[in-house]
């Protein structure tokens, strides 16, 4: 293992690194496997800012769409951050992230709705958009969409809890020379607050690009790909967000006809444009 990247969420915790320190990781190589190459703390605060950033994101922070389905996608989605969720029986190409979810509130002793509890993994209830809709009401949605907004917090902390592990997974698929610079670009945007939203944001937004699955012409949109795709000048949140946007248009290019995916491009366009700004 190359690295690691280690946050810490409670409110005591020791501020980040300054941007120095680790940029001089971006810039000085030490081929040490058990040393961290950089350590950053998110406390508290700042996780609840993150994750209402990326709820307004992802549904304008409304709590009718904590609990939805997105027109032309064949999951539902679930929680501040819609996290993807595949009827049951179904497996998709997209990494499916609501049973991570799960298991991540229930090793936090989180109690759940009973009909979900009886097992984590299962798919959702609802087999098409149509079904859900029709059921939106309903019972278990009612239930599900109460739950979710009560552990709105613990989610918070599973987007970050999915950052740290994110770029372990980049660097234990990709050639030793490109794990270098991946580490040390991701390094210097956990330095920053900008660059921190951006890394969370985005491998929630679009994983961490390391699914064989998720590619299109053989080429993937992930965070793997996003911190590839920089140019090492600008402010680093400056330059990923201009890289992000790339990566994007180039998945659209690369798209099935039949996916339709110019629909959506200049939301998500919009969306890593956000990464500009503190």
């Amino acid at each position: 293992m190359i690295g690691r990247f280690a946050i810490d969420v409670f409110p005591s915790a020791v501020t980040v690194r300054g941007a120095l320190v680790c940029l001089l990781v971006a810039l000085t190589w030490i081929p040490d496997e058990a040393e961290a190459r950089c350590s950053v703390s998110i406390d508290a605060g700042e996780a609840r800012a993150l994750a209402a950033r990326i709820w307004r994101n992802e549904s304008g922070g409304d709590f009718d769409k904590i609990l939805w389905w997105n027109p032309g996608e064949a999951f539902a989605s679930a929680g501040i951050g819609h996290f993807i969720w595949y009827p049951l029986g179904v497996r998709g190409p997209f990494h499916e992230s609501f049973p991570e979810l799960l298991a991540f509130l229930s090793s936090r002793s989180v109690p759940m709705p009973g009909w979900l509890e009886k097992d984590i993994t299962r798919g959702s209830p609802w087999s098409t958009r149509e079904e859900f809709l029709d059921q939106r009401n309903g019972p278990e949605a009612s239930e599900l969409q109460h739950f979710l907004i009560d552990t709105t917090p613990l989610q918070a902390e599973f987007m970050i809890a999915r950052l740290e592990s994110a770029l372990d997974k980049i660097i234990a698929v990709v050639p030793a020379d490109e794990a270098r610079v991946i580490e040390s670009r991701f390094c210097v945007l956990a330095a920053i607050p900008a660059g921190r939203y951006a890394l969370v944001d985005y491998v929630n937004f679009k994983g961490e690009g390391t699914k064989l699955e998720e590619r299109y012409a053989g080429q993937g949109w992930g965070l793997a790909q996003a911190l590839e795709e920089m140019h090492g000048g600008l402010p680093a949140n400056v330059d990923f967000a201009e890289a992000a946007a790339r990566v994007l248009e180039r998945r659209v290019r690369n798209a099935p006809a039949g996916n339709r995916e110019q629909r959506w491009l200049r939301g998500w366009l919009r969306r890593v444009d956000s990464y500009r700004w503190d």
